[in-house]
């Protein structure tokens, strides 16, 4: 595929427009109150890739700080520190790249000539969304290509920032961009001098049961591999709580007088949500920060960890509504994935639907907060906070302005 580079200081075009992570299983499930997908069962096979580049390293500790050699791109001023983004286009990658770009980065953002969810938006649309970066279209899932691209651009990379996430969370799709799409972005960015690659991965990978979760361990285990090796290169692997747009499916449901659901008593999970731009702002603090050099950062919103429970009692608060409740046992959701995972087994093209309701399930029930090692208990203290964006002031704007941008999208199960 050919690659094609833009960058805004040679031209502008004007064009208007308007991710995320896999809970839209769930909001289906609590729009219609039935489940069309899938208890957990034995793992999907992983999608299998060139024994070259997908040998399984484990990695169980991060390497210490102090044996880190900072790289000289640290000592430059920000104009003169050359940032590659992939997964520029998506829910948190473009908050990143305006993030960059504000605090003076010279930022490459690499997006596809057909980006958003269903490649809706066209090379026009992302040049104005990605206003102030040069603009790399290109492919991350060939790395041949990616490495043209950046052979073209005619200047070294300094630090790679990956903000790739599966739109889908399918097996396939999980493997091919969590996994090799993110290490084709670390060989291509360490090939033209990129010295500190910077992750966005999640903190569901603490209790790895979903093949996305797999397929961002066994990078985040080679991308410590690598630092380990080579003193001269160094990470950061930044793991956000649940994102404002996951919990607000319900939101204009319940301002027209539905009952907010929940399942079981509303108190089976909680999280420290946080705002895309918050989350922008910590992957561009990882960039320069030596207190963040290989580091695995798990990083929540500001405040208390709130249950589905206290999330719907905030919502009826905005809306001066008295609380309504829907309970839904959460075993119908097994029953669901139990059927599914049969089915598989005789038409194993419906994988995906089966992975998408363990998903659904998985963030009904799970914590988005850190897993205590010794207890296995989820514990709220010991999750950081960052940022200063509530998710009362999120449910506030979207009971006024919709929740136009912050589509779930190719996840969506209908």
């Amino acid at each position: 595929m050919p690659s094609l580079c833009f960058s805004f200081n040679a031209f502008t075009l004007q064009s208007p427009k308007c991710k995320s992570y896999k809970t839209q299983f769930s909001s289906q499930f609590i729009k219609q109150i039935q489940v069309k997908s899938a208890p957990f069962s034995s793992p999907s096979r992983p999608f299998n890739f060139s024994r070259e580049r997908c040998k399984l390293v484990r990695a169980l500790a991060t390497k210490p700080v102090e044996t880190a050699v900072s790289a000289s791109f640290r000592s430059k001023n920000s104009k003169d520190i050359n940032v590659l983004v992939v997964g520029s286009t998506g829910y948190i990658g473009k908050f990143v790249v305006k993030e960059l770009v504000n605090r003076g980065f010279n930022v490459i953002a690499v997006a596809r000539e057909r980006s958003g969810i269903g490649g809706r938006n066209s090379k026009e649309d992302t040049l104005n969304d990605l206003n102030g970066a040069t603009v790399c279209f290109s492919d991350v899932t060939n790395l041949d290509a990616l490495e043209k691209s950046l052979q073209n651009l005619g200047f070294p990379v300094d630090v790679v920032v990956s903000c790739l996430a599966s739109r889908t969370g399918g097996v396939k799709d999980s493997w091919r961009i969590d996994y090799e799409a993110t290490k084709n972005s670390l060989v291509a960015g360490r090939k033209f001098g990129a010295s500190h690659f910077v992750m966005l991965s999640a903190i569901c990978v603490q209790k790895p049961l979903l093949e996305f979760q797999r397929a961002k361990l066994k990078f985040e285990a080679e991308l410590m591999k690598e630092a380990d090796e080579d003193d001269r290169f160094t990470y950061s692997i930044v793991r956000p709580t649940a994102f404002f747009k996951s919990l607000g499916g319900q939101v204009e449901l319940v301002k027209d007088g539905k009952p907010y659901v929940m399942f079981g008593d509303g108190k089976l999970c909680a999280c420290k949500p946080i705002s895309e731009q918050d989350l922008a702002s910590f992957i561009a603090d990882c960039v320069l920060s030596e207190d963040k050099i290989n580091q695995v950062l798990p990083i929540g919103g500001p405040g208390k960890a709130l249950t589905p429970l206290e999330q719907g009692e905030i919502l009826f608060k905005l809306l001066g509504k008295e609380p309504k409740f829907l309970k839904v046992p959460i075993g119908i959701m097994d029953f669901a994935i139990g059927i599914l995972d049969f089915l598989v087994k005789i038409f194993p093209s419906m994988e995906d639907a089966a992975e998408f309701g363990k998903i659904g399930r998985y963030y009904a029930a799970e914590s988005m907060l850190i897993l205590d090692p010794e207890t296995r208990e989820y514990n709220a203290e010991q999750t950081p906070s960052y940022g200063t964006d509530t998710l009362e002031e999120f449910f506030a704007r979207v009971l006024k302005e919709g929740m136009a941008g912050q589509e779930l999208g190719e996840q969506s199960i209908i």
